[in-house]
C-alpha cells in the first residue's frame, strides 16, 4: 500500500500519548460506576496502549488491522529476534516496576507488564518455529 492510501496512524498516536502522559503524571481520573480512581486510572492506561499499538500497526504495516500476520513481515526470523530481545526487556522492566516502584505506579502495573511481555515471547517463539522446524517447505 503507497503512502497516500495507508490508514491514518497519528490521530491515535496523539490521543494514546494524552491518555498516558494523563495516567503517568496528571493522574486525572474519576471514581466511575466502580468507585475507584485508582481502577479508572489504570483502565485509561490500558486504553492509551491500545491507541498506541495501532498507531504502531498502521505505521508499521500500512494497513488497518490489529494482528501482525508471519506473511506481513518482510524479514520473519529477524524480527523474530528483534521481538524476542524485546520481550525480554518488557519482562525485566516488569519485574522491576513491580518490585521497586510500586509507590510510585498503580500496583498492577507490573503484572500488566508481565502479560505484554509473555505475549510478545510468544509470539516470537511460534514466528522462529514458523520459519524454522515448523516451516512447510
Amino acid at each position: 500500500m503507497d503512502e497516500a492510501n495507508s490508514p491514518n496512524w497519528k490521530t491515535h498516536a496523539i490521543v494514546g500519548s494524552v491518555i498516558l502522559l494523563n495516567t503517568i503524571t496528571l493522574k486525572l481520573s474519576i471514581p466511575g460506576p466502580w468507585k475507584s480512581e485508582s481502577f479508572t486510572l489504570g483502565l485509561l492506561g490500558s486504553i492509551s496502549l491500545i491507541f498506541l499499538y495501532i498507531a504502531w500497526y498502521r505505521i508499521t504495516f500500512k494497513r488497518r488491522g490489529l494482528i501482525p500476520w508471519v506473511d506481513l513481515w518482510a524479514e520473519p526470523r529477524k524480527s523474530a529476534y528483534i521481538v524476542l530481545a524485546s520481550s525480554i526487556g518488557v519482562l525485566s522492566l516488569a519485574w522491576y516496576t513491580g518490585n521497586h516502584m510500586q509507590e510510585i505506579l498503580p500496583t498492577p502495573t507490573g503484572l500488566v507488564m508481565s502479560l505484554i511481555g509473555f505475549l510478545m515471547f510468544t509470539q516470537s517463539v511460534y514466528v522462529l518455529l514458523s520459519v524454522g522446524p515448523l516451516a512447510e517447505d
